[in-house]
């Protein structure tokens, strides 16, 4: 991904804590010679450095993934800037934060694993609900899916969010995201200030 310096984000731990909250996201690989992605929630584990997930049997793409060097892209608040917005020359823009994620794929066929796997990326998102769902997988739903484990390779992590407008045109358009109701963009954008 092209980063210019002043959108790089570095810090450790502002890049871990991006990859937990916004964990959706896309899985490319190649399957029989084409660029393959499938959307799908991702797994961090910081300590293992390693992405978990999974896809449903007859998803294709896993039938040739392991070894491969893979690309995921988390994807996190985003929105269009008017050059309205600016008080000195602007071009349109899209303010936006990503991470890109390489790494190797490996399948993962034990049950009890890819059982853990699934249970705690169920209860990451059942803990929020008010009546959380305890989960119950039984062999049957676990053989109809494959896991995959990616060993992280390599992370990078972009924030563009107005890093290299002046401070007055940067509050015109939280002011304005804000009144548009992109309140994640505009304290993102707060964020960087």
């Amino acid at each position: 991904m092209y980063i210019p310096k002043s959108f790089e984000i570095k810090d450790k731990e502002q890049i871990f804590s991006f990859i937990k909250e916004n964990a959706f996201g896309q899985l490319v690989s190649t399957h029989e010679g084409k660029i393959f992605s499938s959307h799908i929630p991702f797994l961090f584990d910081d300590e293992e450095n390693v992405l978990l997930c999974h896809v449903a049997k007859p998803n294709p793409q896993w039938q040739d993934i392991e070894g491969q060097q893979v690309l995921v892209s988390l994807e996190g608040t985003h929105g269009y800037i008017s050059p309205s917005w600016y008080k000195d020359v602007g071009v349109p823009t899209w303010n936006y934060q990503a991470v890109h994620i390489n790494g190797t794929a490996k399948l993962v066929h034990d049950e009890d694993k890819l059982r853990g796997m699934l249970e705690a990326l169920t209860d990451i998102y059942e803990l929020q609900q008010e009546q959380p769902w305890k989960s119950i997988y039984n062999g049957k739903l676990i053989q109809a899916i494959v896991g995959i484990s990616i060993d992280i390779e390599e992370v990078q992590c972009k924030f563009k969010l107005g890093q290299n407008r002046s401070d007055t045109d940067r509050l015109q358009v939280i002011e304005k995201l804000q009144k548009k109701g992109s309140i994640d963009l505009a304290k993102a954008m707060k964020d960087t200030l």
